[in-house]
């Protein structure tokens, strides 16, 4: 039954995405990478989400909820404000210069240079930092999930990881190679739906194994029994200390929901500004929202598990098997595919966007015009980024903390490229030569403060968030310093190109600052302030 409904779910997720994607232009850039523009807020919002809610999130979050508690919604809760900044300042801006990538936009900004510097930057990560992270954690996941060691009768381990790796990665690259972005929208939002329905259906099941009298009791036992569990506020002994909110665990959110190609490339999709303002807007209601399904269950694990001396990255994993009831586990394991697929498949047409646009048609063959070979060579790349991903992921297997180690590798890319940006727009005088600077210092600080001793002490010593926010501050100094002491000749003006309707949709202000007030007030609600002064 179990190997059954998954399949079904799976298969049924793979019909729609047909049926509603077989007509679309996939012959052109434009109806390739950007689909068409032509998505709408629903789209927009339910491919942002599922493209974000992948296993790094289900497994790495609630296993370091499992650890700390509530205080790590912060990756979530400060989500929904950064998608705030996103909706309100970035996305006009980017619609207005009708872009595709943000290399392309450097390169409006600044030059050619910039934009080939950001997009090997782009591609690099992707391939050896993302795309093997999400493959592995979503192996590991389904191997959980479904039991697939009894279901496939591969006792060995290392063999089922890699065939299960290869699984997922292969059905990732049909939905992302061959499909383009719109595709990936539309499956993002069927599995998106799935996603929310079934991971408040662990949740809930979870809560029941707690206490059998509601969820309000149960929430209420798990409460008395872990008050530690329910502080907003991390301590220093946190994965999240509260202090580390305004420095670097801030810039990575800022940088993941108004920077990051992966994940902002369907806003470039919007068919005008207004629709992706609500779609952007959308996804921050539903983020404030994540915790019930990112924290709680880990909570929930620990109250139940923790006596067994489980792993924190095993925590949601043995959840799901164990309250789930049967007939649900395949439904749910065909989302978690769904979900991982998801990522996948958005880092991979993203890495295919980057090298075709901003490697092939700048670089490798200038005077490209046929949109077919653009696109083939795309699809090229993206099938080889795809196969080194796969062979890499199962070399992952080991790591103490999954989603510690990603949060730790994005910012050797996520802060060089955010200051450059940010400092395109707020300072009008400043450089190429200062921000491809940026981009290569910031890297290699940051690798040096991550991997080379004695930087490696320095950097520890003043908290691994603070430093990543010193590496910003140090970027953005320099290059403010840049346009004062060698400014361009004229400031840059930001023109429209025409392509979108850049009229704002009419509730986005209300919506964004009621957002921001909420995110005050859930953090006012279970803060425990006698942490400040530990």
């Amino acid at each position: 039954m179990t190997l059954l409904t998954f399949l079904f779910f799976t298969a049924l997720v793979g019909f729609l995405t047909w049926l509603l994607t077989r007509r679309d232009d996939h012959g052109t850039s434009t109806g390739y990478f950007l689909a068409g523009r032509t998505l709408t807020g629903g789209y927009i919002a339910g491919s942002l989400l599922l493209t974000n809610l992948s296993t790094e999130q289900l497994i790495g979050l609630n296993g370091a909820a499992f650890t700390d508690g509530i205080a790590v919604m912060a990756w979530e809760v400060i989500a929904g404000a950064s998608l705030v900044v996103m909706a309100l300042y970035f996305l006009p801006k980017y619609l207005r210069s009708g872009i595709a990538t943000i290399p392309e936009f450097l390169e409006k900004r600044f030059d050619g240079s910039t934009r080939t510097i950001t997009s090997i930057i782009f591609i690099l990560a992707y391939a050896i930092i993302l795309l093997p992270i999400i493959l592995y954690t979503g192996a590991t996941g389904l191997m959980g999930i479904l039991d697939l060691k009894a279901l496939t009768g591969i006792e060995s381990h290392t063999t089922l990881l890699w065939v299960t790796v290869w699984f997922i990665g292969i059905v990732g690259s049909i939905y992302a190679i061959f499909g383009g972005l719109r595709t990936v929208a539309v499956s993002d939002t069927l599995n998106g739906f799935g996603l929310l329905v079934g991971g408040v259906l662990i949740t809930w099941f979870g809560l029941q194994a707690v206490d059998d009298g509601g969820t309000l009791t149960a929430l209420r036992t798990l409460h008395a029994s872990h008050p530690e569990k329910f502080n907003s506020l991390g301590s220093s002994e946190s994965s999240v200390p509260w202090h580390t909110l305004f420095t670097g665990v801030l810039l990575l959110n800022l940088f993941y929901w108004t920077t990051n190609q992966q994940i902002i490339q369907r806003t470039f999709g919007a068919s005008n500004l207004a629709e992706g303002q609500r779609g952007v807007l959308i996804a921050g209601v539903f983020k404030l929202l994540a915790p019930i399904i990112l924290v709680i269950p880990g909570i929930v694990a620990y109250h139940l598990y923790s006596a067994e001396g489980i792993k924190p990255d095993h925590a949601y994993g043995t959840l799901v098997s164990r309250v789930l009831p049967p007939w649900l586990t395949g439904f749910f394991a065909a989302v978690v595919v769904g979900a991982i697929l998801s990522s996948f498949n958005s880092a991979l047409n993203s890495t295919a966007t980057l090298f075709s646009l901003g490697v092939y048609q700048h670089l490798i063959k200038q005077d490209a015009v046929d949109e077919r070979k653009v696109i083939a060579n795309g699809k090229l790349v993206g099938t080889l980024v795809a196969l080194l991903a796969m062979t890499a992921a199962p070399l992952l297997d080991g790591q103490e903390s999954i989603f510690g180690y990603l949060q730790k590798m994005n910012a050797l890319y996520f802060i060089p490229i955010f200051s450059v940006v940010l400092a395109g727009f707020l300072f009008p005088r400043a450089g190429a030569v200062a921000a491809n600077v940026s981009l290569i210092a910031g890297c290699v600080i940051l690798i040096l403060g991550y991997f080379v001793p004695p930087f490696t002490t320095w950097a520890e010593k003043v908290n691994g968030f603070h430093f990543i926010g010193l590496v910003f501050a140090a970027l953005m100094v320099y290059q403010f310093a840049m346009s004062r002491l060698a400014p361009l000749p004229e400031p840059w003006q930001h023109h429209h190109s025409g392509e979108v309707d850049l009229t704002p949709w009419k509730w986005a202000k209300p919506v964004g600052f009621g957002l921001i007030a909420i995110v005050a007030i859930l953090y006012l609600a279970f803060a425990d302030f006698s942490v400040l002064s530990r």
